[in-house]
């Protein structure tokens, strides 16, 4: 992380504006606070990305929270390309108001984010090419490299930066449902629990539709699910790692519908 905060430093002279990369079911979550000091007053258009996966009304209300803050917001789906056109033409807006690029020059944008809300797809979906790694699994991006954008500006892919902490206890848990953590570096059992009780209080159509079981609890849940898909242990004893895992990746692939875990009621819309 100090590595892709110098690279950042390093580089930010060199652009003109900054895409700023969230994860649409997180938008405030995927926020990393450290950012708005290392980028200090550089033009910025916030991409809120995975928006296949996140509740429709809430995108629509978060871009409004984004906008009210200052930032301009574009919800994309980088993976078919939904959005990318309307981000193109933010970011060319945004840099004609700026002023700040010189007759003749390229633009240059510096891509951020934390790892894993697709960076890398989104260069991807940019370029109309593969020239960037992507993958499922946090921490695919490795150094640096320019990126030509058409005729428009080019691109500097980043590495994903976490802040350094993590105090709160229900922010990890947000990260680890979308797969913004390792798993080898998480309490799978523990996130799971949080996002079936989550579940049961805000979505439990979701629940009862994946799993026909929206009255159980976190443990029941996991029990229910084990025993449900053979996730078995010697002895006939629940897997609950397992379905612990199985309940994660149902959330990230969208089996458990469209979901945004900031709720926007919570943050001030």
């Amino acid at each position: 992380m100090r590595k892709a905060r110098r690279t950042i430093r390093e580089h930010l002279r060199a652009c003109d504006v900054v895409l700023e990369v969230l994860d649409a079911r997180i938008p405030y979550t995927s926020r990393n606070p450290d950012l708005n000091a290392l980028l200090g007053s550089k033009p910025r258009v916030v991409v809120l990305n995975k928006e296949d996966l996140a509740d429709r009304v809430a995108t629509s209300r978060w871009v409004r929270i984004l906008e009210a803050g200052g930032h301009p917001a574009v919800p994309v789906c980088a993976l078919d390309g939904t959005g990318i056109g309307e981000l193109v033409r933010k970011v060319r807006r945004v840099l004609e108001v700026a002023g700040s690029v010189a007759a003749g020059r390229t633009p240059r944008a510096m891509v951020v984010g934390i790892p894993n809300v697709g960076k890398s797809a989104l260069i991807n979906a940019l370029t109309g090419r593969r020239v960037a790694a992507t993958g499922c699994r946090p921490g695919i991006t490795r150094g640096k490299q320019w990126i030509r954008v058409g005729p428009y500006f080019e691109l500097l892919d980043t590495p994903g930066i976490l802040w350094p902490r993590l105090g709160d206890a229900e922010v990890g848990f947000k990260l680890a449902a979308v797969g913004a953590v390792k798993e080898e570096v998480l309490p799978v059992r523990e996130a799971a629990l949080w996002l079936v009780e989550w579940l049961r209080r805000y979505h439990p159509v979701s629940l009862e539709a994946r799993y026909g079981a929206a009255h159980l609890s976190g443990a029941e849940m996991l029990q229910h699910i084990a025993h449900r898909r053979g996730f078995l242990l010697p002895g006939g004893r629940p897997d609950e790692d397992r379905a612990a895992r199985a309940v994660l990746k149902d959330f990230r692939e969208g089996q458990l519908g469209l979901v945004t875990l900031d709720l926007p009621d919570a943050f001030g819309e």
